[in-house]
């Protein structure tokens, strides 16, 4: 098959494939969407005996008009410029979906993949020579058994609407296809919760959990993830003894006991554990020893990958979730480093010997559904939490809360990795990382880490009887304000403004209320007010907002508070078209009221 004949045309772009075996015959169908600017490609290969794909790759090639950045599921914006960026997707690895747009964050091109399970890698690079991209999908990354038809679509989006409008309509597509359903949500899944990670690493005990949890209810928590350190006396950083997940007699005596405790308090229980990790020290390294993605000649690993191919091993973890969960009563489960579960060089090529599938991925989706369906004839309302980056379709099928990658003291960085899981994630809860401060911080830095992850389900993971009391009445104050206003700051359409530079300005909205976010310099151009009430956060350290409304919008009431809580002002002042200046301080929020 010739690479200089388009096989296609899609989008106004010429598609053109590489990597095609002979013994294999390539089909390549464009057709519209009845949505101007929407159209499929279905890619089919066929052959008349079975076959193991070598990988393939469409690409073409575009001009880089008025085209300044590109973004994909690692959450990174990057210059339509020098390099070739590419991400690679699977079952438990980031999503199949590339988006193009302009400055103003208006969509050029977005493609993404229906399969949402086996691996792909998307990638363009930029021809110093042309100014154009080419833009590339390769299929058949990993191995794949032998197979006489394959057959996938690609979605093209050419509309020019907002990126994250056009990544929405991505991911309701991806969650309308067979498979890709993704799991129910319970409510608890979308209220506040403690984690025990930042505040206490391994170093935790039924006490001072219980102590948390308490004043954690409080101040409105309604859970509380208990991270490593339950199953292993060591406190030493590391999983080399995790893969038997019995808890640790010296911290945790009677662990059900335990459970029954922080449930009398009102908190619901969710426990961590490191999935496909088994450290030397188990008796589950003895028992799957040569059943590992990643062998170990040199024998200086202390854990390593289970391999998922192995049927005993899926039953083995899923039998490990099914008992703790019938046993300690648990309302959920932190399933953890869940995208090592990918091909290996060393074991890539490993078939048979007692293995049910020769794709990793597609044997990470095996064990996954099943751990899903098999706690939820248990507890229908479990609740189970991914983070970055496995937060693709297939995972929204398995789990539902995905929460941002690890980023302690980084409120930049959680507002950053919030807002794409925001737009591909749909209804799924999407939270903070444990947002977490040092005790001597001022009140309005450890606002800030709050503040910046406004439009997540907020997790929080400080030593709560260690911060200062204005601490504590910081957390009681943006806990209650989230708590009333969940509905625009969760359930609201959102609005993430020049992604290319870090969301300065994110804006929610329902049919009653705007909230506004400022992360900048204080300025934020807002929609059309109609009626409704406006929340204004200032997470900058400029004393006030400036707010340029779309028209004169007549007398409105401004009450303005402090980070803890204190009413600073309130007065009644007209707004008028252009720029309006707010007066408020660091880490605080305000209220404008019209006449309704």
């Amino acid at each position: 098959m010739s690479q200089s004949t388009p096989l296609a045309t899609i989008a106004g772009q010429q598609i053109f494939a590489s990597g095609v075996l002979p013994e294999c015959k390539l089909l390549l169908k464009a057709t519209k969407d009845e949505t101007e600017g929407i159209s499929y490609l279905t890619f089919e290969l066929q052959s008349d005996t079975p076959v193991r794909p070598e990988p393939i790759t469409l690409y073409w090639e575009m001009p880089t008009i008025d085209m300044h950045h590109r973004t994909c599921a690692d959450g990174k914006t990057k210059l339509c410029g020098m390099g070739r960026p590419r991400i690679k997707s699977s079952a438990a690895q980031n999503a199949p979906v590339w988006s193009m747009f302009d400055y103003a964050g208006m969509n050029k091109l977005t493609f993404a993949v229906a399969d949402a399970i086996n691996t792909c890698e998307l990638s363009d690079q930029h021809a110093e020579e042309t100014a154009n991209l080419t833009c590339r999908i390769q299929l058949f990354v990993d191995p794949m058994p032998p197979l006489t038809q394959y057959k996938t679509t690609i979605r093209f989006d050419a509309r020019p609407l907002p990126y994250e409008h056009i990544l929405r309509d991505v991911s309701d597509w991806w969650a309308s296809l067979p498979g890709l359903t993704p799991s129910p949500v319970p409510e608890h899944a979308r209220l506040p919760m403690y984690s025990s990670w930042y505040s206490f690493h391994l170093g935790i005990s039924p006490d001072a959990i219980e102590k948390q949890c308490r004043l954690a209810k409080e101040l409105g928590m309604d859970s509380v993830i208990v991270d490593d350190g339950w199953q292993t006396e060591d406190n030493e950083r590391g999983y080399a003894y995790c893969g038997d997940w019995q808890p640790a007699p010296g911290k945790f005596p009677n662990f059900r006991a335990h459970v029954d405790r922080v449930h009398a308090l009102g908190m619901k229980y969710l426990l961590w554990y490191s999935v496909p990790f088994v450290g030397i020290y188990t008796e589950a390294y003895k028992r799957f020893k040569g059943k590992f993605l990643d062998p170990d000649p040199d024998g200086k690993r202390k854990w390593f990958v289970l391999d998922p191919r192995f049927p005993d091993v899926r039953e083995y973890l899923i039998n490990i979730y099914e008992n703790a969960l019938r046993e300690y009563d648990l309302d959920g489960f932190k399933l953890d480093f869940v995208d090592c579960f990918t091909t290996r060089e060393q074991t890539k090529d490993a078939f048979g010997g007692g293995r049910d599938f020769q794709s990793v991925p597609e044997a990470a989706d095996k064990l996954l559904t099943d751990v899903s369906e098999r706690l939820r004839a248990i507890k229908p309302d479990v609740m189970i939490e991914f983070r970055q980056s496995y937060i693709g379709p297939a995972m929204r099928k398995y789990g539902n809360i995905f929460r941002v990658g690890d980023e302690p003291n980084n409120a930049a960085g959680n507002r950053v990795g919030s807002m794409l899981l925001r737009a591909l994630s749909g209804n799924t809860a999407i939270h903070s990382d444990m947002v977490m401060w040092h005790a001597q911080d001022s009140v309005e830095s450890a606002a800030m880490q709050l503040l910046h992850a406004v439009f997540t389900v907020p997790q929080i993971s400080v030593l709560l009887d260690e911060i200062p009391a204005a601490h504590v009445a910081m957390i009681k104050r943006y806990l209650a304000f989230w708590r009333e206003h969940r509905d625009v700051l969760l359930d609201g359409t959102i609005h993430p403004m020049q992604p290319q530079h870090a969301y300065p300005v994110i804006i929610s909205e329902t049919e009653r209320k705007i909230a506004a976010a400022a992360y900048a310099n204080g300025f934020i151009p807002l929609p059309h007010i109609q009626g409704r009430d406006i929340f204004l956060i200032n997470g900058t350290y400029e004393k006030r907002v400036v707010i340029e409304m779309p028209e004169d919008s007549g007398k409105q009431t401004l009450t303005v508070w402090s980070c803890t809580g204190e009413c600073l002002h309130q007065a009644d002042i007209t707004l008028v078209a252009g720029p309006n200046s707010i007066i408020m301080p660091p880490a605080a929020t305000a209220l404008l009221e019209g006449d309704k």
